[in-house]
Parts: structure tokens; C-alpha cells; sequence
């Protein structure tokens, strides 16, 4: 008999995430969302969709993860990190609490959940992280987000240090770095911007992703964009 594939998706109150959730589960996953709001999954009445309210800053929230994964599930097949907190202030403005909330979350969050997952992870596992165009060497870059962007590059090369790591084991880790999608995240940041690529659009990429891509990427960033550089 097949056993249910199960996914944990980080940041699902909303935007990307939120539509993650809904993608997953009517493709007959196990869902388990995690979000610091957990009320909107909460509120969607599937039977496999587990929704925990989930801090990336509290060590005890990764414990209550960990505990029902290992109850509920004993495998986890896909981790996708989503959450993230978007800051933009001018970096004169931008305090040593400022980069630390943003790493705390962005950085720190996303490596303490992915260590805490991998030994529930089998070698054809796919930990997919989301980064940012912001984040890549080379691109057009936008004043305001000194932490934001910056914690985004961390995760990318945070991604190919873990490839390596675990290339004999599994699972496989690769990192999208999107650009602008219009989320509630991306509106309260920069009012009045319109983003080319809605976040329903952008999920749908990124679920079919997460669910066949390990075979073919390992370690390696995807540049999610309509613009250039």
C-alpha cells in the first residue's frame, strides 16, 4: 500500500504559502502549515491539513513540530520554507534589532527547521527554500533592504552548502529566488507597487517544483523572474 506523501509549508497564513497549503492538499498530501497566524488554514476544514501556530524565533515551537511529526507521520517528503519578514527602512535607520529580527526569521528560522527535519527526510526528499531576486549576486538591487536581501542571499548559499553536506544521504535542497509577486507582504512593504506575477500564479510554479524537481536539481538556485538582470 502507497503511503501519503507529506509536506510542512512555513508562512501559510497567506499569499504564497496559503495557496501552497490548498494546492498540496487537494493533490491528496498530508499538509502541515505553520504559521505565527494559524486561524486562516485553521479555517479551511480539510481533513489533511494540520495547521500549528509556528514562531521561527521560539526554540519550543520547533519541539511541538518535531513531536508531531514523529506521532503523526515518521516521514517527512517535502519541506517547503516560505516564511519570511520583509523590512524596508533605510539602512542608516536600520538597527542592530532590526537585522537581527529579519536574520532571526529569514536565516536562522529557516536553517534550525530544515536541521530539525532532515533526519525524517528520505534520500528522495526536497527541502525548497524561497529566497529573493534581491538576494543573487549580480542583480538589481533596491535601497531599504540591506536585511531583507542580504538574509536572502544567506539561505541561497546556505542551500549549496547542504547539497553538499547530504549528497550522499539525501534529501535534495534547492532554492527559488523569486521576483516581485504580489503578496499582502509585498504591499505593506512598498505601497502602491504593482508586481507582475500573482501569488496563486507563483505557487502553482512552485508546488509542481517541489514535487519533481529533486530529481533533477541538487544545491542549485532557480532565478524566478520575468526581468533582467
Amino acid at each position: 500500500m502507497n503511503r501519503t506523501k507529506t509536506v510542512i509549508i512555513t508562512g501559510t497564513s497567506r499569499g504564497i504559502g496559503f495557496e501552497l497549503v490548498h494546492l498540496f492538499a487537494n493533490a491528496g498530501y498530508e499538509v502541515l502549515a505553520l504559521s505565527r497566524n494559524a486561524k486562516p488554514v485553521s479555517n479551511l476544514n480539510f481533513d489533511n491539513i494540520t495547521a500549528l501556530s509556528f514562531d521561527l524565533s521560539k526554540s519550543e515551537d520547533y519541539d511541538r513540530v518535531e513531536a508531531f511529526v514523529k506521532k503523526e507521520w515518521s516521514q517527512v517528503d517535502i519541506l517547503i520554507n516560505n516564511a519570511g519578514t520583509l523590512l524596508n527602512k533605510p539602512f542608516a535607520d536600520t538597527t542592530f534589532e532590526d537585522f537581527q529580527q529579519v536574520y532571526s526569521t529569514n536565516v536562522f528560522g529557516v536553517a534550525e527547521l530544515t536541521r530539525r527535519m532532515i533526519p525524517f527526510m528520505p534520500k528522495k526528499g526536497h527541502v525548497v527554500t524561497i529566497s529573493s531576486m534581491g538576494g543573487v549576486q549580480g542583480s538589481v538591487k533596491f535601497p531599504g533592504l540591506s536585511a531583507y536581501s542580504s538574509s536572502k542571499g544567506a539561505v541561497i548559499t546556505l542551500t549549496e552548502l547542504w547539497a553538499e553536506e547530504y549528497k550522499e544521504t539525501g534529501p535534495s535542497f534547492n532554492v527559488l529566488a523569486l521576483g516581485a509577486v504580489q503578496t499582502e507582504m509585498l504591499a505593506e512593504a512598498f505601497p502602491g507597487y504593482e508586481a507582475p506575477t500573482t501569488a496563486t500564479e507563483m505557487a502553482n510554479y512552485i508546488f509542481e517544483f517541489a514535487k519533481n524537481s529533486h530529481q533533477f536539481y541538487n544545491g542549485k538556485l532557480l532565478q524566478i523572474s520575468s526581468s533582467t538582470p
